[in-house]
């Protein structure tokens, strides 16, 4: 398909199970993915080695969310081959302007060095793209939102694809009946795709379930898209055994 992607049918294919991918940044058609084997990192589960937990709790980066979503975006797409088309662009543009996307970004001087971007629906988190400018930047963005995730309510993070990077990190492959499986039951935790109706489905969160919750627990608490949870915070979360 080469028409617009509208936002809505985007997240109905996310509560499908199903993805969009293109062959290209300049290929206009788009295709919808459903893969046999899904990558999934168990939010209580994720894997944060010693190496990566000195950096998180160095403050290494300044972390922040929601902050440069179209940034994150345009980084993740900044590379020789990208399934990020103009028509995937757009659609999750008007996803994060609904609520329903969301970005972490990392900064060192004032410069955006890495970051990910995703969708949430419900309790589910559907991870897209990360892209890393300095040595582990991604990996303490994603670490920053497993803690956000798990503070949040949310009972699942899809990573669509197993890679190496994300098998060290604790992502785990499940069948597709699986994953349909666990998707249902995060789902449940929220309103139906694409029903706009109420606070939450406004915001991409349910009842029990946000996004931002994290940014609560600083002390004093900070605003939409400051600077995280000191990075000491965010390591305790992640060694907390549920």
């Amino acid at each position: 398909m080469s028409e617009p992607l509208d936002p809505r049918l985007l997240l109905r294919g996310y509560a499908s199970g199903i993805f969009p991918m293109a062959d290209s940044r300049d290929d206009p058609e788009i295709f919808w993915v459903e893969p046999r084997e899904r990558a999934i990192i168990p939010i209580d589960r994720f894997r944060l080695s010693r190496s990566l937990a000195r950096t998180v709790r160095a403050d290494t980066f300044t972390v922040t969310a929601n902050h440069a979503f179209i940034d994150v975006l345009h980084g993740c797409a900044d590379r020789e081959e990208t399934w990020i088309n103009a028509s995937i662009e757009q659609a999750v543009l008007g996803l994060h302007a609904a609520g329903h996307a969301h970005s972490v970004e990392c900064w060192q001087d004032d410069q955006l060095v890495g970051g990910l971007y995703g969708v949430s629906l419900g309790g589910a988190f559907f991870g897209e793209s990360m892209f890393s400018r300095r040595t582990n930047a991604s990996k303490v963005a994603l670490a920053w939102l497993v803690a956000r995730l798990k503070v949040g309510g949310f009972a699942l993070l899809d990573c669509q694809f197993m890679t190496s990077h994300l098998a060290s990190l604790g992502a785990i492959s499940v069948s597709r009946e699986e994953y349909q499986s666990l998707l249902s039951d995060a789902l449940s935790l929220g309103g139906a795709a694409g029903s706009g109706e109420g606070s939450s489905a406004a915001s991409g969160s349910a009842a029990g379930v946000s996004f931002d919750a994290l940014d609560r627990l600083a002390d004093p608490p900070v605003r939409a898209g400051a600077a995280a949870p000191s990075g000491k915070l965010i390591a305790q979360l992640l060694t907390q055994t549920s």
